[in-house]
């Protein structure tokens, strides 16, 4: 079944919707019924972009609909007759710009698509019984809603254009004729003199209504500018700083540049019409002309919204980073990274190639090495997204006699020193130039490694709070960061790096540890100072406490902290408290508050008396978990119980899961047949202690001068090994 059948299966609804589409000359309905088929079959996008193509479909979209007719003709269906012959009059306008039309039927087709798409959705919706969320039902099916009513508007316009210029055609064409006829009395001059004025007349009235729908739709387009650049270009902006330092959020651009694109292309056409409408003026003039009087305003204003959409239009869609770094927008110098540019506005009729260069605030000096221009191309593998790709950028420090940093930042260290990166290009369509320029967020700029856990802690905290994403002076009056978005920041570094945040009791944990113990457990109005985090960078300091256990999960127990089988913070207390009503055996992991990057267990053992005790190991930190993976401590630790037999006291883990059940499918002897360090450690451990027992036995006979048979020791001891 063809896209033109499945529209007409559709609910009233969507052919309501079908309708509000087609309620225009654009493409006419009968044409895109009667010619289904033929239009379902052909290349449009390429026709778009190739003049060749576009005039060989042009004249054979005028062919068919001759063929139409001449069916038409045979079924003595004369009113279909008519109309079929007034769309192949009204298509002639496309004799000069083919491309124009195979754009238009293009979008037509991409509009019932959005249609059909609309319609599966809401089915599968259906057959869920949910909901869609608020932002597809409230903005973003809202905000296509008017984009689509205003470009089906537009083209509404375009046909009142030819409409208008046939009428003045008609005028111009009667002047003249009756300029050249002669009246031999006043009666006839006084008839022509009235038809000519009535002519005028309604050529007049039909220029002010075109000028009015104009100013409209001028109207209209504005307040959908404001919506995308204040509103939906800003909230994209605030998702890319939170997905910068781990949250999930969306932030692809596909959406935004099928917006911007409409309306831009919306702008372009109302540019068109008011230039079309200066022509026109030029060749039928008269006193009190509105097309003179009140075109230059609306030229003027529609330029100006088309240059605002068009220079909020070019993004960095990916911030610089470097390759396997912490998170982006930290930049080592002499070490490369990478950038990504977007233009969100793209028609196939920009034949300017737009060169973008790379250029850094003066801050300090740094000279950007490397390819710093590149050509904004369409890359297939993102739609056709208009992307300046740069890959192999690196920065290199000025050495200078003087100091680099700015006077009145002298208590700034260098990884509060935020630097922003620029990008320039030009974009120059249809006789319009506008320069465009783009900014990263700002990026911390060091130059040793040992650096690079503090520049991350101010990326984190610049982009968790700062609503400004151009504020290089943040750090010398650095927010304290209020508890609720502080936890959800933190919640997100383990969640990016492991693909599990933190839970409630969790962070509750973590809040104790930062504000003390609070009866009500609400910290909601609690605030961490900057100082606190990470400013000094002392082993006290939070930052490197928390990242050293986040290092050390993401390095060695990813598996096991996304399965959950990993507590972690809980306090000493909690510990106690939760492990003491629990059979004997019971264990938890949790992460050690003294130990930078340590991960310790403690579980539930009975004394002597029939009393429960919780007893915990030293935390194992990376050197431990490097050589031995920390399931296979867990499966092969043993504490020596009554001075007798060695025996493993973790049986459960908390609240009762059964060890091998938590963790077996962890274990060595699971993993492929491969064995691992432990193991191979293990081993050896053993065949040294039985040969070291072998060597003392020997040594004892021989020293008791006993006899005993050669060969018989040395079976033996092959044997037990």
């Amino acid at each position: 079944m063809n896209q033109w059948d499945r529209l007409n299966n559709l609910d009233d609804d969507y052919k309501q919707k079908l309708q509000i589409l087609y309620d225009t000359d654009g493409l006419p309905m009968e044409v895109r019924h009667y010619l289904s088929s033929w239009i379902e079959t052909q290349e449009w996008d390429r026709a778009a972009r190739d003049h060749a193509l576009a005039m060989a479909l042009f004249q054979v979209l005028l062919q068919n609909l001759d063929a139409q007719h001449g069916r038409f003709v045979l079924e003595e269906s004369f009113l279909l007759q008519h109309k079929i012959r007034r769309h192949k009059q009204n298509f002639q306008w496309y004799m000069n710009d083919p491309c124009a039309l195979a754009q238009k039927v293009l979008w037509f087709l991409q509009k019932e698509q959005e249609i059909l798409d609309e319609a599966g959705i809401a089915e599968k919706v259906q057959n869920l019984q949910v909901e869609p969320t608020a932002m597809e039902t409230c903005t973003q099916l809202e905000l296509d809603r008017k984009i689509s009513v205003l470009q089906t508007d537009v083209q509404c316009m375009a046909h009142t254009i030819i409409c208008l210029e046939e009428q003045q055609d008609e005028f111009d064409f009667k002047y003249q004729t009756y300029n050249m006829e002669s009246f031999t009395d006043e009666a006839s001059k006084l008839r022509r003199d009235t038809v000519l004025q009535g002519l005028l007349n309604r050529l007049n009235k039909c220029r002010h209504s075109t000028l009015s729908d104009i100013k409209k739709l001028l109207d209209r387009t504005e307040e959908l500018v404001e919506l995308l650049v204040k509103t939906e270009l800003v909230d994209w902006q605030r998702r890319q700083q939170k997905s910068c330092i781990g949250s999930p959020d969306d932030v692809c651009l596909d959406l935004l540049e099928k917006w911007f694109t409409s309306v831009a292309g919306s702008l372009f056409h109302l540019r068109d019409f008011l230039t079309k409408l200066d022509e026109l003026s030029g060749k039928v003039s008269y006193e009190e002309d509105p097309v003179k009087a009140r075109k230059p305003q609306l030229f003027s204003r529609t330029e100006r919204l088309l240059k605002y959409l068009l220079q909020s239009s070019f993004v960095v869609e990916t911030q610089p980073s470097m390759p396997q770094a912490k998170g982006p927008l930290v930049i080592r110098t002499n070490i490369q990274f990478y950038v990504k540019t977007r233009l969100l506005i793209k028609f196939p009729e920009m034949n300017n190639p737009m060169e973008v260069h790379v250029s850094m605030d003066r801050y300090r000096r740094f000279n950007i090495l490397g390819i710093a221009t590149k050509t904004l191309t369409m890359v297939e593998g993102q739609n056709g997204a208009m992307v300046a790709d740069f890959r192999h950028l690196n920065l290199k420090e000025q050495k200078c006699g003087g100091p680099g940093r700015g006077v009145n930042d002298i208590c700034l260290s260098v990884t509060e020193e935020l630097h922003i990166l620029y990008f320039h290009t030009t974009f120059e369509m249809k006789g319009l130039s506008v320069h465009l320029k783009a900014s990263s967020l700002p990026v911390v700029i060091i130059s040793n490694s040992s650096q690079q856990q503090s520049a991350w802690a101010s990326i984190l905290w610049f982009n968790m709070l700062s609503q400004n994403p151009k504020d290089i002076k943040f750090f010398t009056n650095t927010p304290a960061a209020p508890w609720p978005q502080f936890g959800e920041m933190l919640s997100w570094q383990f969640l990016s790096a492991t693909k599990r945040g933190l839970l409630d009791t969790q962070l509750e944990m973590i809040a104790c540890k930062l504000f003390g113990t609070n009866q009500q457990n609400n910290y909601d109005a609690f605030t961490v100072p900057w100082s606190k985090f990470c400013k000094d960078m002392s082993p006290d300091t939070f930052w490197v406490w928390f990242d050293g256990i986040l290092m050390m999960v993401k390095t060695f127990l990813v598996d096991l902290w996304r399965d959950g089988l990993i507590m972690g913070f809980v306090s000493k207390f909690k510990e106690k408290s939760l492990l003491m009503t629990k059979q004997r055996g019971t264990f938890l992991l949790r992460f050690s508050e003294s130990v930078i990057g340590g991960i310790t267990f403690s579980w539930v053992e009975n004394t002597k008396s029939g009393t429960p005790e919780v007893k915990t190991v030293e935390p194992f930190t990376k050197a431990d978990l490097s050589q031995i993976p920390f399931q296979e401590i867990i499966r092969n630790f043993q504490i020596l119980l009554d001075d007798e037999f060695p025996e493993n006291p973790l049986l459960y883990l908390y609240p009762n899961i059964p060890k091998d059940e938590a963790f077996g499918k962890y274990y060595s002897d699971k993993m492929g047949g491969k064995a691992t360090t432990y193991c191979m450690y293990k081993a050896v451990f053993i065949l040294a202690a039985i040969f070291h027992l072998v060597l003392v036995i020997v040594f004892f006979l021989t020293k008791k001068q006993l006899s005993f048979n050669q060969n018989l020791v040395i079976s033996t001891i092959s044997v037990i090994l």
